[in-house]
């Protein structure tokens, strides 16, 4: 009889439902389903049923599913032959880095002793595994992945090698909590097969403030004070700001977290405010958008109180900043690194959240605006 804490996974028939719900997200023909991302068509194709990595790939590229999951059950077989090194991405973001937005399990063909956080099974590179267990003599080993927020367990070859609860952990908890499914390329001719889903129910309290098709609804359009000499523009799923002031919400936010991608004109000037009950002329929080690495405050800094980390961003590119702030604590986190990490706040009142446009001339683009409150500090 299995254990607890191992796990039987069956090899999937393409193109059929599997017992207990799951669904193939690879037909075992083709790419259908799947997108190429930051790199060649060429990087990925499929042969004798698997999904082959092209060692001339140009890494890093990787694979994403067409579709975003939040709670599931993910399992399939990668074979490893000699040195190999892949990666299997979870919560993957739309813009920006897969391993620091989302999470990424390490491929990797060493049976280091003990486990590392770069060892086959790893949280890379953040998370070692409880054991390494893989098969690197030319054969396939089975993954099996169930992620329910906040639990995250991982086997391998039916052997239990992670078993977490993301809320605990300092880095792993400001992670996406709904993303894409992704493959890696490090241009080693790494192979996957089986790939199947289960859907598990939602459990994230997030709601969107911004979204396709354009909805401003949840925003304050005609004060002045506000507005002053900006224009918005709604683009579809783009929200894209000019000039001088600000949007904000008709709702107030004391504790929340939020995330959105952000595409600013090169060395704009602009930001997010918080708590800023009183309008922004009042006591108010900045998150600066500045994508100027010499400045006082770049990208990321919680303005007049805390310079962030400088992490570079290409120019007019999209990137994935997030907020936590809860009592007097606020996190911010730029493509996926954690730039601000600040226990001062003084100001807990609840607030609207802003957006700034603060430069004639420059614009900034902002799209998938979502927020999630968290309860009062008891």
């Amino acid at each position: 009889m299995m254990n607890r804490r191992e796990l039987l996974i069956l090899p999937l028939a393409a193109g059929t439902l599997a017992a207990d719900g799951f669904t193939p997200v690879f037909d075992g023909r083709s790419l259908a389903g799947w997108t190429v991302e930051q790199g060649p068509e060429s990087a990925f194709y499929v042969k004798d049923g698997a999904i082959v990595i092209h060692p001339g790939s140009n890494s890093p590229t990787w694979l994403r599913s067409e579709r975003e999951y939040e709670n599931f059950e993910l399992q399939g077989e990668v074979f490893i032959e000699g040195w190999a090194n892949s990666g299997i991405f979870l919560h993957a973001p739309k813009h920006g880095r897969p391993t620091g937005c989302g999470m990424k399990i390490n491929i990797f063909q060493k049976k280091d002793s003990p486990p590392l956080a770069e060892s086959m099974g790893a949280i890379f590179p953040v998370v070692a595994p409880l054991q390494v267990n893989v098969r690197n003599k030319g054969e396939w080993n089975q993954f099996h992945v169930r992620l329910s927020w906040p639990e995250f367990k991982l086997w391998m070859n039916g052997k239990l090698v992670q078993d977490l609860k993301l809320d605990a952990h300092p880095e792993l908890r400001h992670r996406l909590r709904k993303g894409y499914l992704g493959l890696e390329s490090l241009s080693y001719p790494v192979r996957y097969r089986g790939l199947a889903v289960k859907t598990l129910p939602a459990t994230d309290t997030q709601t969107s403030l911004y979204a396709a098709p354009a909805d401003l609804s949840q925003w304050r359009t005609t004060e002045p004070e506000w507005m002053e000499k900006s224009q918005w523009e709604t683009l579809g799923s783009t929200l894209r700001g000019e000039g001088l002031g600000y949007l904000a919400t008709k709702e107030h936010f004391r504790n929340f977290d939020l995330e959105m991608y952000v595409r600013p004109s090169r060395h704009s000037n602009g930001g997010v405010y918080f708590r800023c009950p009183g309008g922004v002329k009042g006591d108010h929080y900045e998150i600066q958008v500045h994508d100027v690495e010499g400045a006082v405050y770049p990208t990321g800094s919680l303005y007049g109180i805390r310079r962030a980390r400088w992490w570079p961003l290409e120019p007019e590119q999209w990137f994935l900043l997030q907020m936590h702030v809860e009592g007097g604590h606020c996190v911010v986190r730029v493509d996926g690194e954690t730039v601000v990490d600040y226990r001062g706040l003084t100001n807990l009142s609840a607030g609207p959240i802003a957006l700034q446009a603060h430069q004639t001339g420059k614009w900034i683009e902002y799209k998938e605006i979502r927020v999630r409150r968290l309860p009062d500090a008891k």
